[in-house]
């Protein structure tokens, strides 16, 4: 009997497997919370692509060695039962494996926790076109992950790397930054537990996530809907790092600039962004980094991007000879009004809009400031309050160029931070 793999996966894979049937990519992070059948979607697609491919053979890796009989091998040998391909492999447990009867191809299981026989890994014949990396977050780093592929990713044409995770609570784990990322050749998929079908999942799973929801809304958002809450102590919680189409920037008509300057080591920063008062929303879609580049420079940049002197760029006023070049260069910049309370004032009105919306796309530096930007704490760690000022080079480019909506021009910063929209 022939099984429809697509029935296999459920709606939210769909697309996801036309991708990598036709090989759309070749990097793929499926990131997701409990339940969301992301680990058991890879599991459901690789052995088909295999026998597809003839030639071709797939590792499956895994931080701890000894978690992988009980997880992955268990969960690749659920797969091939469903796919109805049982009498078809053999499964080999030291190490553990599974071989395709007809053409002998394999898939490897390996743990990372052991660099000399990853350094060693190779296939019988032909190559390794598949990889599978479970619980992406607990790998040492994107440089452990890329040296493994290294070792595999040799002698053929065509690959599909996939990488499956929890991301973890905080926002700056080195995954759930990873992830946000552009690459050409990687698509990253989303799921959760409410995409899949209630029969797959049973009556109480359901109940205990119901449960959580309703007693900790925070852990929900965690655990089931694999969001990256936080641990706390960030400073915005107010984020959504997302893509901003062009038909949206297109309506953009009120931009702001702004500009921190910089050398070596802080960089020099530059920020676009357009406000919506009725949404209270803060849209950041464009930035320009640099260092070790003078005034001259980052002016001629500027002006390629397509700002004129119409386009106002408020700046850090601490150097006004820099201003006053880029005015001689042909561009519109005046200093902002900083003072007592300056910071704080401009932190509050960010931290308390309905939405920061910033493209990790066309602003990746940006996004990760903001994402990564979190309160001091004692050694016990209590928090402690006020703004750290180091790796806020974006965020202080977004306050200097938001200060004319949040403050009336000419006026001092007002004691107690009252805010001011429009």
């Amino acid at each position: 009997m022939r099984i429809n793999l697509y029935d296999l996966l459920g709606d939210a894979f769909h697309e996801l497997a036309d991708d990598v049937k036709n090989h759309g990519h070749t990097h793929y992070d499926l990131s997701g919370g409990r339940g969301s059948l992301k680990s058991s979607a890879i599991s459901l697609m690789i052995p088909p692509l295999m026998v597809a491919h003839p030639n071709t053979h797939a590792a499956v890796f895994r931080k701890v060695g000894n978690t992988i009989r009980d997880s992955v091998f268990s969960q690749y040998i659920w797969a091939i039962d469903k796919l109805g391909m049982s009498d078809l492999w053999d499964a080999k447990t030291s190490p553990p494996e599974l071989v395709y009867k007809p053409t002998k191809q394999r898939i490897l299981f390996r743990g990372a926790d052991d660099p000399m026989k990853l350094k060693s890994i190779k296939a019988p014949f032909g190559y390794i076109a598949f990889t599978h990396f479970e619980e992406k977050d607990q790998f040492a780093g994107r440089k452990e992950i890329r040296n493994i592929l290294q070792s595999t990713m040799r002698g053929g044409q065509v690959y599909w790397n996939f990488e499956s995770y929890n991301p973890p609570i905080t926002r700056d784990n080195w995954a759930n930054l990873d992830s946000q990322e552009i690459r050409a050749d990687r698509l990253c998929h989303k799921s959760t537990y409410l995409e899949a079908p209630a029969e797959w999942l049973g009556e109480q799973f359901l109940a205990e996530a119901e449960y959580v929801k309703e007693t900790n809304e925070r852990e929900y958002r965690h655990e089931y809907l694999g969001e990256a809450v936080g641990s706390g102590g960030e400073v915005f919680e107010n984020l959504e790092i997302r893509e901003i189409p062009d038909e949206e920037l297109e309506h953009f008509d009120r931009v702001r600039n702004g500009l921190d300057w910089g050398y070596y080591p802080d960089p020099f920063a530059f920020n676009r962004m357009q406000y919506d008062a009725a949404q209270r929303t803060l849209y950041i879609f464009d930035e320009l980094t640099a260092r070790k580049q003078g005034n001259k420079e980052t002016a001629e940049r500027l002006l390629a991007k397509g700002l004129t002197r119409e386009d106002r760029i408020t700046a850090d006023s601490a150097e006004p000879k820099s201003i006053a070049d880029y005015n001689k260069f042909g561009l519109s910049c005046v200093g902002a009004q900083k003072g007592a309370g300056s910071v704080e004032y401009s932190m509050k009105w960010l931290q308390q809009l309905n939405k920061i919306v910033i493209d990790p796309k066309r602003c990746p530096d940006t996004a990760k400031e903001f994402t990564c930007y979190e309160y001091e704490r004692t050694k016990d760690g209590d928090i402690i309050s006020g703004y750290p000022d180091r790796n806020n080079h974006h965020i202080d480019a977004v306050r200097y160029g938001t200060e004319p909506i949040y403050r009336v021009p000419g006026q001092p910063v007002p004691k107690k931070y009252v805010p001011i929209f429009g």
